[in-house]
């Protein structure tokens, strides 16, 4: 068990006073199956009015909007986590067993089918089929391959492309960030009939941070599969999701857990900017 402080500061400046700004962030974790949030604050500058609500998916939300003339918005959230190892269990179900038990569910049934950011080329179509005949008899063991596939296959570059960037335009190639891995490896998932999820987070970047340290951290995406229970990974950096995750929240998408998201008016050009930082406490 890991007990993180992670401090995530993001915004805008803008290129002159804009007049209004209308917004909503995700950015704080909840308490789950493998973390407890001891605490959770999100603090807004300027002053604005707001309300939190969670969404379809269960991620908090503070939705908010400035309505004074500004020129800078900056959204900073504060938690503590206590962080378990995950447990992932073989279900043992056979394809059969889990199509029946994915029918009773309203998410699987809905994390099967693709968006357009997950999308999937042919050739990624054909890696979730011959993943599914190597592993013809164990859904979980499907899932586990595809991943370890998909991250293999691509190679962690930022700047090549953007928040809008699909699996496909990612996978032509080989390259792209967290996001974009992430997917492509939802959209093999789900062509391989496996109902999936694309999780945003934190990741501690340091394996064997020493308590009391603090580091550059980042905001981290992975996925979720279904076969039985939902099983993660993590196919950027082929780690299976443990003590140095924080989970945010899940989605269809990309589009579904943005950190922040919003319209303002004005003619003023936007820059956003992003810091988080993350220290080990136990």
């Amino acid at each position: 068990m890991k007990r993180l402080r992670i401090v995530h500061s993001t915004g805008f400046h803008y290129g002159g006073e804009v007049t209004a700004s209308y917004n909503e962030a995700r950015m704080l974790p909840v308490s789950g199956d493998r973390q407890l949030v001891l605490h959770a604050n999100l603090d807004v500058h300027p002053v604005s009015s707001h309300h939190q609500y969670t969404d379809y998916w269960g991620t908090r939300v503070l939705a908010f909007d400035v309505l004074a003339p500004h020129e800078e918005l900056t959204i900073t959230a504060s938690s503590l986590v206590e962080v378990l190892e995950a447990a992932h269990p073989s279900t043992g179900l056979d394809w059969t067993s889990l199509d029946a038990v994915v029918q009773r569910s309203g998410e699987c049934v809905q994390q099967l089918s693709q968006t357009p950011p997950t999308a999937p080329p042919p050739s990624v179509v054909a890696l979730a089929e011959s993943a599914r005949t190597q592993d013809a008899d164990d859904p979980c063991a499907v899932g586990l391959r595809i991943c370890e596939q998909v991250g293999d296959a691509m190679e962690y570059v930022s700047g090549v492309t953007g928040v809008s960037s699909t699996a496909a335009e990612a996978w032509e190639s080989r390259k792209g960030v967290c996001q974009d891995i992430a997917h492509v490896a939802v959209g093999a998932l789900r062509a391989a009939g496996l109902p999936a999820r694309y999780v945003s987070g934190y990741l501690h970047p340091v394996a064997d941070a020493q308590i009391g340290e603090t580091v550059v951290g980042e905001s981290h995406a992975w996925v979720e599969w279904f076969c039985g229970t939902w099983h993660g990974y993590d196919p950027t950096n082929g780690l299976a999701i443990g003590d140095r995750h924080v989970r945010v929240g899940h989605g269809r998408d990309y589009t579904d857990v943005a950190p922040l998201r919003g319209v303002y008016a004005g003619t003023a050009g936007s820059e956003l900017f992003v810091s988080v930082s993350i220290t080990r406490e136990s």
